[in-house]
This record gives structure tokens, sequence and C-alpha cells, in this order.
């Protein structure tokens, strides 16, 4: 295996784009495998139609062959700038055809009746339900959002600092009804505190309080809670509260470059797969307001 260049070219996408350690890995795995498959030839000396047929070999997901082009396509890009190789092996390989997928999310309603469900008199259920609250009204990510420190709204209480993917920080702002559920879940915190449980430093802790409540944890009390309000716990996950806070606010007037922003996505090609829930949108407006539209609705009627 040549480490050493697998070392620079993970080393210069860290300094360049601030990848996670888990994006990092993957390229580098991606890359192993092509190393392995082109056994003895070094990965700077592999042709257009080694690639080829390194792709060709693979079975999968579109998903999966779609990254390890990516993983391509920068890893020789890399080499051509650092004059490791005189062309890029990779111009006439084309990304796979991927089916549209649009975001499994919930409606409105199914979100009233899921923030309903906990039950605030407990001090768990004060709990769910600020997580709940936070993760509707601002788009977290699930380790975004139990990876918030207890001390972080002693300032101000109106917004956010939250640093996600790459170390990239934005502001998030909160809503009256998530300001109030977190207000009333840390009155919680701080009466079992007096009662004998140690501080925590975190804002959703575990039950010893040394570490934050686990991403398997809440995972289990979601589902619990989706059941309790009626819907099919399949459905629901954190990252589908994250689908419903984008397509909820598109839905009623936010442009995608806001979503982007209160999303964190550093491109926004990632907010687009929210691009269908403007179209029905802007659809349901012409139908509504042109006149034209009008006419030919009555005519179908």
């Amino acid at each position: 295996m040549n480490a050493k260049v697998l070392d620079s070219f993970t080393d210069a996408l860290w300094l360049e784009d601030g990848l996670s350690k888990n994006t990092l890995a993957s390229y580098r795995r991606d890359l192993e495998q092509l190393e392995s498959f082109l056994k003895k030839t070094p990965l700077e000396k592999a042709r257009e139609e080694d690639l080829f047929g390194f792709l060709a070999s693979r079975k999968g997901k579109t998903t999966s062959a779609a990254r390890m082009l990516s993983s391509l396509k920068r890893f020789y890009g890399w080499c051509l700038r650092e004059r490791k190789i005189k062309a890029d092996p990779t111009l006439k390989l084309d990304p796979p055809k991927r089916t549209p997928r649009f975001p499994r999310t919930l409606s409105e309603a199914d979100v009233d009746s899921l923030l309903a469900a906990p039950d605030t008199a407990t001090s768990l259920g004060a709990r769910d339900r600020a997580m709940l609250e936070l993760l509707y009204a601002t788009g977290l990510r699930v380790s975004e959002l139990l990876g918030l420190s207890r001390g972080m709204l002693t300032s101000d209480d109106q917004v956010m600092t939250i640093k996600g993917k790459g170390g990239r920080e934005r502001l998030v702002p909160l809503n009256d009804s998530a300001r109030k559920a977190l207000a009333d879940h840390l009155a919680a915190v701080a009466a079992d505190e007096v009662q004998g449980r140690a501080r925590s430093p975190w804002m959703f802790p575990s039950g010893s309080g040394a570490q934050h409540l686990t991403r398997q944890r809440f995972g289990q009390e979601l589902k619990t809670l989706a059941a309790a309000a009626g819907i099919e716990p399949s459905r629901v996950s954190p990252h589908v509260l994250r689908h419903a806070f984008a397509s909820h606010l598109l839905e009623n007037g936010a442009d995608l470059r806001t979503v982007q922003q209160l999303l964190g996505h550093a491109d926004i090609s990632t907010t687009q797969i929210y691009t269908h829930v403007i179209e029905e949108r802007l659809r349901r407006l012409v139908e509504q307001h042109h006149p034209l539209a009008q006419v030919h609705l009555t005519k179908r009627s």
C-alpha cells in the first residue's frame, strides 16, 4: 500500500475543506480498494481503462458508486495539481444515473402529535420534549443536538452557535416554544441535582451525567414517543425531524439559500434534495392564483 501518497492526499483534503475524520477515512478506503484492484500498479500509474474496469467490477448501490467516483476524481485531480501525473484519467468517467429520491419527512400534524407525546410532568418527559422541540425548531443533526453543552445559553437564549461538520460554525435561532421547553428541562435537571444527582456539563446528560445521552438511546426513546403519538415508529428518526424542519420551512415560503445556512450544508447542492417541495408549493400557488389555471381547473371538474 502506498500509504505516503494517501497520507498526503487526505492531509490536503483536511487543509482545503476541513473534512471530518470519518469522511477522510471514507476517501482513503475507496482508494485502498482501487489499489487492491490494481495489484502491483501504483495508484499514480492507473490508466483510464483501469478505472473503467475497477468501477465495472463493483456491484452495489448507485450512492456508493457515486461516492467512489467522487473519491477517484478528487484524488486524481490532486495528483494532477501536485504534478504526480500528466493527465487526469477520470475525465471520461461519468457519474451513475440516480433515481430521484425524496427525503422522508412528517406532516405538520404528525409533528404536532409527536411534540405532544412526552409526559412533561416528569423530568424525562421534559427532557424528551426539549429535544424534540430543538430538533424541529432548528434542524440540528442528532450529533449536534446531543453534543450541546449546558452552559451555551447563559448569555443569550435567542440563538445558539452550533459547530457542525468540518468545524464550521453557524447561528441557529430558537423560537419561543423551543426556549420554553429548554427552560422547563433545565429546571427539572436542577431539581434532580438538588436531590443528589451529579451535576453534568451536558444539556442532555446520560443517566449518570458523566456523558451525554447516546444516539442509540435517543433513537429508542423517539420510537417509543412515535408509537405513543399514533405514528408508525419506522417513519420517525432524528434525521426525519431534520427533513421536516427543512420541508416545512420551504412549504411556508423560505428560500433555499436560507435553509442551506440553517442546516449547515457546505454546498447548496446538498440542500437541493428539497427542491420538489418548492416545485409543489409553486404549483399550488399557480393553481390558486393564476386566472388561466382557474379556468382549466373548472373545465376538468
